[in-house]
């Protein structure tokens, strides 16, 4: 019976989905200790990165993430653990239940993430959570997630080219959208490189009387060592010196992650936040966050990475360009969005792969998929599968044992990779 009621569960809220994002806020409850979490790239991960540290340290930590890889109920956790399909379906039946009012009065129905939303929160409100770690979804003033008045720290891992047609054409544009995250008093922590968004990120820390920390004036660290599933770095900021950490995330983009995870949980423990060093390297080494850089065969070696816009595309490359000499081939399997800046994302990686296979994302907004094909150098041998397994197995069959497999692109699309080769 409860998997029934999850099946008609996803199609309340596939009814609810729209071709695109409508910016406007939920009204889930409050009353909550909250780490907010926004970010172009990287919030997922240093959310991830956060919570298992809270977690470690004994707190009853709730985490709020999307998209999912496989199932929703992904995206609602406590300690590590998803919400069970029959709470889910419970907790979706009675918000909507709640926005029918509001639907009478206003004629537009909530879309998918802003119920989402309100669920999370009056899940972990009732689950008595200690804190929780929330991922904003797009944007941050008018994001659904913020609501939430006053947070613990609020966090923006960073201020890229993403979602143009939302948030505006430029970093400075972006970087104003997301720092609505910003309220009066509360600890802002960046780990932006960009002087526009720098710019704009202390302007409005000022107006708002927060400080505004920044990971690479505060944080110092070196990669130290990465084979496997694993790679360890050092990590010293201004009053500790974590030594090597262990961290169970590729590339040096989740290194800074968790520099700005680890500054923030600095910030947290003077605000009342039981932490130390130990929790902190436990919570760091047990993560997990799956569908980014992520191993999943040998011989040859399959590696997934959501890398879905320019910034993660380039987070992807200086990867492979570290261990490019390991490998005889690199074989690509990618698929991105029709939103999404196509000609830079591939522009990024072109010079380091060998064959490609593009595939169809399965989603409504992947638009003209082949397009990607146009992007590539000539020289590139380039495959075209709309079926996803096909490009799979096109893929495999084309690698030897000392090749490297990888799958990059929308998240949706590394969700069938991750089934694919997991079997």
């Amino acid at each position: 019976m409860s998997d029934r009621k999850y099946t008609r569960s996803i199609r309340l809220l596939d009814e609810l989905m729209h071709f695109g994002i409508k910016l406007g806020l939920a009204n889930p409850e409050e009353n909550l200790t909250v780490v907010h979490v926004a970010g172009t790239n990287g919030k997922g991960s240093t959310a991830a990165m956060l919570a298992s540290v809270l977690t470690q340290s004994g707190y009853r930590t709730g985490l709020y993430t999307s998209p999912h890889l496989a199932a929703y109920t992904e995206r609602i956790s406590i300690n590590g653990r998803q919400i069970a399909e029959e709470t889910f379906s419970e907790l979706l039946a009675e918000v909507v239940a709640k926005t029918e009012a509001v639907f009478l009065q206003t004629k537009e129905k909530p879309t998918e993430f802003e119920v989402l939303t309100a669920m999370a929160f009056l899940h972990f409100f009732r689950e008595k959570t200690d804190i929780v770690v929330i991922e904003a979804g797009l944007g941050g003033d008018n994001d659904s997630t913020n609501i939430i008045a006053k947070p613990i720290i609020s966090i923006i891992t960073n201020v890229e080219l993403d979602h143009m047609v939302y948030l505006g054409p430029s970093i400075r544009e972006i970087a104003s959208r997301k720092a609505g995250v910003i309220k009066p008093g509360i600890p802002i922590v960046t780990a932006s490189d960009k002087i526009e968004a720098l710019e704009v990120l202390h302007i409005r820390a000022r107006e708002q009387k927060a400080e505004l920390h920044i990971v690479q004036e505060e944080m110092a660290w070196e990669s130290v060592f990465s084979r496997g599933k694993f790679q360890s770095f050092s990590l010293k900021s201004k009053n500790i010196d974590y030594g090597c950490l262990d961290l169970p995330l590729l590339g040096e983009h989740q290194i800074i992650n968790a520099a700005t995870a680890v500054l923030a949980l600095e910030i947290m423990k003077n605000r009342g936040i039981n932490l130390d060093a130990s929790k902190i390297r436990q919570g760091l080494k047990k993560v997990c966050w799956p569908g980014r850089l992520e191993k999943l065969r040998e011989d040859p070696c399959v590696i997934i990475d959501g890398a879905h816009n320019p910034a993660g595309m380039k987070a992807l490359a200086l990867w492979l360009k570290r261990y490019r000499d390991e490998y005889t081939k690199i074989i690509m399997i990618i698929g991105m969005l029709e939103d999404k800046d196509r000609k830079e994302s591939i522009r990024m990686i072109e010079y380091l792969v060998d064959e490609v296979v593009i595939t169809k994302v399965p989603s409504e907004r992947s638009g003209n998929w082949q397009e990607l094909g146009q992007f590539f150098p000539g020289k590139l041998q380039v495959q075209t599968e709309e079926d996803n397994k096909k490009a799979f197995a096109a893929a495999l069959s084309k690698a030897e044992k000392s090749d490297l497999v990888i799958v990059a692109g929308s998240l949706y699309l590394i969700a069938e990779a991750r089934k694919y080769f997991s079997k």
